[in-house]
């Protein structure tokens, strides 16, 4: 179970008022993010969110109420935002039959459905339901390109280019001051998901080509699974202790007291992080679900491994 929700966070790796309801989309949207043709119905009044990172989007361009359905990760992060007892659905393996019932004019899903090489929404794109597909995003760039997408495809085109602005801004900020830490003074980092125990004895992380890792260059610390030659490597714990990561940041939110956890670790003791505890928890939502809280977690991440240096960030300059 853990290694099932590790792989759907690492691919699921500021609130506007709402303008209305039956926003007209864009005509000019004829394919989903993946790439598959699709044709915007003339406006969105009934949605469903099947990726929490869409979700979150939808209820920040003030669109909660407008959403009928999503997956069970999103109502987990997301329920109190959203309508009382709406329909919850696995993105895995979705009740096609009932998502057509509820007369969606839209419908959000995730690379992650199909990760298993099956079209787990098949019947629901032969039903007609407007399908739009968006993969899990490999960058920043990635991000902003959503966002923009979502705000397309629901007639909020306006409000989502000022999100994914606004994102852009505090990238640059943050990344000016990253780019004048020295070479020589860059810091080792571990990032984590989950945090190797007697049942699951192997450590999830982020490695190159992915917004994660983008992340913590631009703050400028170095990522020591950049170089493993999978996107979304699991290391050994030898592995891990040999890389001697000078801070270590977990989003692991299933441990208890994760922190002490990994400061008491057996065989850490020697580890530069653990030695000087350099242990930094960061928010599971903002840094897996790829949107525009990503931010949120990389000023997270450089206060964390930067503390003097980011001290004054001000995210009200930045914006």
């Amino acid at each position: 179970m853990r290694k099932r929700l590790a792989m759907i966070l690492m691919g699921c790796i500021l609130s506007i008022s709402a303008a209305g309801y039956g926003a007209e989309t864009e005509a000019d949207i004829t394919t989903d993010r993946s790439g598959n043709p699709i044709s915007l119905p003339d406006k969105v009044e009934r949605i469903i969110s099947m990726a929490p990172s869409t979700t979150r989007v939808l209820i920040d361009l003030g669109l909660s109420d407008q959403i009928v359905a999503c997956d069970t990760y999103s109502y987990a992060s997301y329920g109190a935002e959203l309508p009382e007892d709406i329909p919850q659905f696995d993105m895995m393996a979705p009740d096609q039959e009932q998502i057509i019932a509820l007369g969606a004019n839209i419908i959000f899903t995730t690379g992650m459905s199909a990760s298993q090489g099956t079209d787990v929404f098949e019947a629901v794109r032969e039903s007609g339901v407007c399908t739009a597909d968006i993969p899990s995003s490999a960058s920043l760039k990635d991000i902003e390109e959503d966002i923009r997408f979502i705000g397309a495809c629901v007639g909020k085109s306006e409000e989502a280019g000022a999100i994914a602005d606004d994102m852009q801004k505090k990238i640059e900020a943050l990344s000016e001051i990253g780019s004048s830490i020295p070479e020589e003074e860059r810091k080792q980092v571990l990032f984590e998901l989950y945090t190797p125990s007697a049942d699951n004895p192997m450590i999830y992380t982020a490695g190159k080509d992915t917004y994660i890792n983008e992340m913590l260059e631009l703050i400028g610390a170095v990522n020591v699974a950049a170089t493993e030659a999978d996107q979304w490597p699991a290391l050994s714990e030898e592995a891990a202790i040999a890389a001697d990561p000078d801070v270590i940041l977990t989003a692991d939110m299933y441990t208890p007291d994760v922190i002490n956890t990994i400061l008491h670790m057996s065989g850490w003791e020697h580890v530069k992080a653990v030695e000087n505890a350099q242990v930094y928890q960061l928010s599971s939502d903002a840094v897996n679900q790829p949107n525009q809280h990503v931010v949120d977690a990389m000023i997270e991440m450089a206060q964390s491994v930067y503390p003097d240096q980011y001290e004054e960030f001000s995210e009200e300059e930045a914006a």
